[in-house]
């Protein structure tokens, strides 16, 4: 078994079929292209000569109908990005390119206005995005170990007969997507699915692989990108981990009927096992690599938490251990340039929703949170989940939850149902993905309500400290707006 997979969530720029086929070559637009990574250079670099924060909000928006533009120009990026599937880099620069130059010339930033404001503002993300940058390339050499450990060459040999086999190997894909990121988790899934059901594959049973993978990883923040994202911004893992108990119920609403279904259309075939061995020193080195991320965030916020603010300490530890085992087992570097696009592209959409004023959005509640998974269904969940970051005020295990598991909904919802779907190419449709897999959608709206009846809504105080808005420059806008003067 040889899987082509990743650790970012935008495999609609990676060729993640087996084997890889090429279809066009990768030529985004050069100005905004070329724009929106220096700006990201900016974020890396952390700019020293920037000025501490005023704490001064001087950000003012600009309405239309209501609605601020900045909110506009942003829906219409990720618009964009689920329209045009093989082209999600070029609309994420382009949309980064377009918002960073409104807000230069027209409203500003949280921490200024004009071109120091936007260096203050990527002075106050940088270690956030960088955190992002070092775990999402270095996820995807711990998926790769992974799978060179041949752990999962060997899994199919486990299986029960019967449509329990195809239960079964839907709970195995959502325990590795604990810990594996939920593309490689679906991979994996699919890639077993297509050798114990001889190819015959059922769009319901690759829809519930999809809501597996997803929601595996929902209430882990080295299972997901949404929970990593919080991870880093400071919400601890065990409010993230609350997400399991709507998982687990979700697991078990869907899981039952997409075996049925897949036992009817082609029931289990196991080939007998293959006598492989299983590589034990892969298998250390992705246990280590976890074990040192865990114990370096929870030394540096026991101990150093103000170093949190000023180093990438997530990122940097799980790269030690990358390259500190690399002799013991050379890293599969192959994968590095492919990973790094899609890397770019979270990049750019968390960066740009770092540029919105979350003020203007409705207040954090459960129902915002259960439109939030709805919302993710058509929208990149990365975005999202940085607006509510930037927002505050959220029960984390909800947010988990629906953003994580509710792009399993429509196949082009999440990153995982990308990769299964360029896997099988028949289920590139919205239409039988939503008839046959109409259990995902049910088992999402149950999963949700039972955690909300076993654990209530309990938000948390925003854990990062919230920029005041200055009233005089809100009243003086207000005035050169309307021509007062």
């Amino acid at each position: 078994m040889r899987l082509l997979s990743c650790s970012t969530p935008c495999c609609e720029i990676l060729d993640v079929r087996t084997p890889p086929i090429r279809t066009a070559s990768w030529a985004p637009p050069r100005l905004p292209t070329a724009f929106a990574a220096l700006i990201l250079l900016a974020l890396c670099i952390a700019p020293a000569a920037a000025a501490p924060a005023t704490g001064t909000y001087s950000a003012q928006p600009v309405f239309v109908f209501g609605i601020p533009v900045d909110f506009i120009l942003f829906g219409l990026t990720l618009l964009g990005v689920a329209i045009f599937h093989h082209k999600t880099l070029q609309v994420a620069l382009t949309g980064l390119a377009v918002v960073t130059v409104y807000k230069v010339l027209f409203t500003g930033f949280r921490q200024g206005e004009g071109v120091a404001g936007l260096m203050l503002q990527l002075h106050h993300e940088w270690v956030i995005l960088a955190n992002l940058f070092l775990l999402l390339m270095g996820f995807a050499i711990l998926s790769r170990h992974f799978e060179n450990s041949r752990i999962p060459d060997e899994m199919p040999a486990f299986l029960p007969n019967g449509w329990g086999g195809g239960l079964a190997l839907l709970a195995i894909v959502f325990v590795l997507s604990s810990f594996l990121d939920n593309i490689a988790a679906a991979l994996i899934g699919g890639t077993m699915a297509r050798h114990v059901f001889k190819g015959k594959v059922h769009i319901g049973y690759l829809a519930a692989i999809v809501a597996a993978s997803n929601a595996g990883g929902s209430g882990s923040v080295v299972g997901d990108t949404t929970t990593t994202m919080m991870w880093i911004d400071g919400i601890s893992p065990l409010r993230v981990v609350e997400a399991y108990v709507a998982a687990v119920a979700g697991f078990l609403i869907y899981s039952v009927p997409a075996s049925i279904q897949q036992h009817r259309h082609s029931p289990i075939v196991k080939d007998a096992p293959r006598g492989l061995r299983i590589e034990w020193t892969y298998v250390g080195i992705v246990v280590a690599i976890l074990a040192i991320a865990i114990l370096a965030n929870v030394i540096a916020n026991l101990k150093f938490p103000a170093v949190l603010d000023l180093v990438p300490v997530i990122g940097l530890a799980v790269w030690i251990v990358i390259l500190a085992t690399a002799a013991l087992r050379r890293p599969d570097w192959g994968i590095m340039p492919e990973t790094f696009k899609g890397t770019i592209f979270l990049l750019a959409l968390v960066t740009n929703a770092s540029f919105m004023p979350v003020e203007e959005l409705p207040l954090a509640s459960w129902q915002t949170a259960l439109g939030l998974g709805f919302l993710s269904s058509v929208f990149d969940n990365i975005p999202l989940t940085a607006l509510a970051l930037k927002q505050g005020g959220y029960d984390w295990g909800f947010l988990a939850y629906a953003v994580g598991f509710g792009g399993s909904m429509i196949w082009f919802g999440s990153s995982a149902g990308v990769a299964i779907s360029n896997m099988y190419p028949e289920a590139k449709s919205v239409g039988r993905w939503v008839r046959h897999g109409w259990f995902v959608a049910v088992a999402y709206v149950v999963g949700f309500f039972v955690m909300l009846a076993v654990l209530g809504w309990h938000p948390d105080a925003p854990h990062k400290k919230r920029v005041e808005l200055n009233t005089n420059h809100t009243n003086h806008a207000i005035h050169t707006t309307t021509g007062d003067g």
